[in-house]
């Protein structure tokens, strides 16, 4: 396997820890670890003081995966009827799908989220095999399968369309009987769209439909924006999908490195908890813990998480009206992110690099998503947010006209 230098990666690891302001990052700043013990019901407040650091359960703490299953039953709280799903086939009329949405705690596989896609990856994909992922993404989604030798074909949004990642699009690059994965995101990284609820029926239906499994990230899950209809848990919805998902981005507590596989498909979870003998073998236990408080708490670490990324989407729409020759926001509808255009004569790359090593702000350039020179990552989850905002205003001032108009 041939794997390329993970562009972003490489980015952050250069100037994350250099750089005074952040304004770029995907997660949020969740709670502190005091923080978070205050929040711990009794039960993880009791493991947590007798806690002893030795090996773990390969497959993850049983208690901790239970709570993941009930996170994925609990997204379909938002849909009715819960029993059943009406969807559109190619040609066909509507069509009443029922569900079998149960999912245990044996269905969950806990492991680091990068850790997930390399075993799914290493799992299911082969070389020749047929992927389908979006694009622009997080690189793993697709460079893993293509360094193993399979043809990846993108999946695309229309930008003019705020993002859009059209279903009939999606339905020109799948290959019934052929393509063997389709791996999507969203919430998506980096342009923050979410799908109507039943255009992600409709993925999920197609996929099924031409024999594939549908890998989907679902990282920055319980962070949609006010009018944004929340999707399901996709392993709630199709009995052979692997969802992706974990503590990082929407809790903010991307330190304890622990994320989850959850699938109905018995085969492809089993095959993933083989490898991952190769890899982590089991997960830390005070991670583990830490995790359980997190998700018993969730209700409340993702409102608090939910209103600073809505508050400083609102500082960067403000800051927009000021340059209005600088960033083109298409709001977000969900997670942590957006994707600005740039459109100042300057380049992305060129932007962000003078931005941090004169500045000491760090933001993202589409470069490191192998999509040109034109856009810029903002991540909207941190406190620091608003100092970080100055401090790219106050750099966007010392060149008057080099980076657009400047109003007031």
């Amino acid at each position: 396997m041939q794997l390329h230098p993970f562009a972003l990666e490489r980015y952050f690891a250069r100037y994350e820890f250099a750089v005074r302001h952040l304004l770029s990052a995907s997660d949020c700043d969740g709670p502190s670890l005091t923080e978070l013990l205050a929040l711990a019901d009794d039960e993880v407040t009791s493991a947590w003081q007798a806690l002893r650091l030795g090996y773990t359960e390969s497959q993850g703490l049983p208690a901790l995966r239970a709570e993941v299953a009930a996170w994925c039953l609990q997204t379909l709280d938002n849909r009715a009827p819960r029993e059943a799903v009406t969807h559109h086939s190619a040609g066909q009329g509507a069509t009443v799908v029922p569900r079998s949405p149960a999912l245990r705690a044996d269905d969950v596989l806990l492991c680091a989220p990068e850790e997930g896609i390399l075993l799914m990856m290493l799992a299911l994909v082969g070389a020749h095999d047929h992927v389908v992922s979006i694009f622009p993404g997080y690189q793993s989604l697709y460079d893993i399968a293509r360094g193993k030798g399979a043809r990846v074909d993108f999946w695309r949004p229309r930008e003019e369309e705020g993002w859009r990642f059209a279903v009939e699009d999606l339905q020109k690059l799948v290959r019934p009987g052929v393509t063997k994965l389709v791996v999507c995101n969203f919430p998506h990284n980096p342009t923050g769209y979410v799908p109507p609820a039943a255009d992600f029926d409709r993925i999920v239906r197609l996929v099924e439909d031409a024999g594939a499994i549908l890998f989907s990230d679902e990282m920055y899950l319980g962070l949609e924006m006010r009018g944004t209809e929340a999707l399901p848990c996709a392993a709630t919805l199709s009995e052979t999908a692997v969802a992706l998902g974990g503590v990082s981005k929407s809790l903010g507590l991307p330190g304890l490195r622990l994320g989850w596989l959850v699938s109905r498909n018995t085969a492809v979870l089993s095959a993933c908890a083989t490898l991952k003998d190769y890899t982590t073998i089991c997960s830390a236990a005070p991670s583990e813990l830490l995790a359980l408080a997190a998700l018993r708490a969730r209700r409340t670490i993702l409102a608090e998480n939910l209103a600073r990324v809505t508050d400083n989407l609102r500082l960067l729409q403000d800051f927009c009206d000021r340059h209005p020759g600088l960033l083109q926001v298409a709001p977000p509808r969900g997670g942590t992110v957006c994707f600005p255009r740039l459109l100042s004569p300057a380049g992305a790359s060129d932007l962000c690099r003078a931005l941090a090593e004169e500045a000491g702000v760090l933001l993202l350039p589409s470069t490191v998503y192998d999509y040109g020179d034109t856009h810029v990552r903002v991540g909207l989850g941190r406190r620091a947010f608003p100092e970080a905002l100055q401090a790219f205003e106050a750099f966007i001032r010392r060149y008057p006209g080099a980076y657009g108009r400047t109003s007031g």
